[in-house]
């Protein structure tokens, strides 16, 4: 068995699989806001408990914020979370006496959906997290590509590619820039450009049910986001031609994008024909787990 946790700026989650890839058990809590060494203590729990509950000690691999800078050793790139600057890996190591994986969520997503989710049998796989923020994980032959500088597939700290009109230079970004894609088509992103052309403050999910019932005003924000996912997906295929693109986030719910971005991607795309497939989730929101446990080989496992 293998435990996976999924640590999120919001929530910790833990889950623990069975040899069938099956969760059996999971648990989830609140992150404590801004307290690195709760935190800590709070993933310490999680997995104690998990282990308590089946026994034995089983391998453990978290998807976390950010990712390790191979320079420093410590958290890099993870906004408003408590662990951006810490020896993340290594302190929680010690706490729990033995080695442990650890990746950018977004990979161990992308992982999930490759393995046996929506992409299983695809050669490279992208996995684009339109959520709270923006973020990407690129697996190719089943392994996750982490990049020399530990940040292959960030597209959501790139500009908006194929500008329109209004479109430079962007709202501020929490990164430090401007005009980022993930402050586009993430579903904060959403909102606060729902709001700066209407005046109106709602969250993507109102955005989305009022351009249902027929508001002129949501449907038109509708209509600019997916151009803008399509840009930023064509500007994707451009660079790494993915056999399958996962979507994941909250914004993948939102069914009418596996049918409007594909029709709308071509004019951007370096190619006389795309047969990119853009899909849907397997697993949703357990995908984060599932792919932080397979961080571990079967040959490597605690136990084997």
């Amino acid at each position: 068995m293998r435990i996976g946790v999924d640590v999120g700026g919001t929530k910790l989650e833990a889950a623990i699989l069975d040899q069938g890839s099956r969760i059996v058990s999971r648990r989830r809590i609140p992150t404590p806001d801004g307290d690195y060494e709760a935190a800590l203590a709070a993933i310490v729990n999680l997995v104690t408990a998990i282990e308590a509950d089946f026994g034995g000690t089983h391998s453990v691999g978290l998807g976390i914020p950010g990712t390790i800078s191979p320079v420093s050793g410590r958290i890099k790139n993870a906004y408003n979370s408590p662990f951006n600057g810490h020896a993340f890996d290594k302190d929680l190591e010690d706490r729990l006496g033995r080695p442990i994986r650890m990746m950018n969520d977004a990979n161990c997503f992308a992982l999930s959906e490759a393995r046996d989710g929506a992409a299983a049998g695809a050669d490279t796989v992208f996995g684009a997290i339109i959520g709270t923020g923006c973020g990407g994980g690129i697996v190719i032959d089943g392994k996750p590509l982490t990049g020399h500088n530990a940040i292959a597939g960030e597209w959501g700290h790139n500009p908006l590619p194929w500008p329109e009109s209004g479109e430079s230079p962007g709202l501020d970004c929490q990164c430090g820039r401007r005009g980022c894609i993930e402050t586009f088509i993430s579903g904060t992103g959403l909102t606060r450009q729902h709001a700066a052309a209407t005046g109106r403050q709602m969250t993507a999910e109102e955005i989305v049910a009022a351009a249902e019932s027929g508001d002129t005003d949501s449907e038109q924000s509708l209509a600019r986001y997916e151009t803008r996912l399509a840009r930023g997906l064509a500007a994707v295929i451009n660079l790494i031609d993915p056999d399958v693109i996962v979507l994941g986030g909250g914004m993948s719910n939102l069914a009418r994008l596996y049918r409007t971005i594909p029709e709308m991607w071509s004019q951007w795309i370096f190619s006389d024909h795309v047969e990119t497939r853009l899909l849907a989730p397997e697993y949703g929101d357990s995908s984060g787990v599932r792919g932080a446990a397979w961080l571990w080989p079967e040959d490597e496992m605690a136990g084997s």
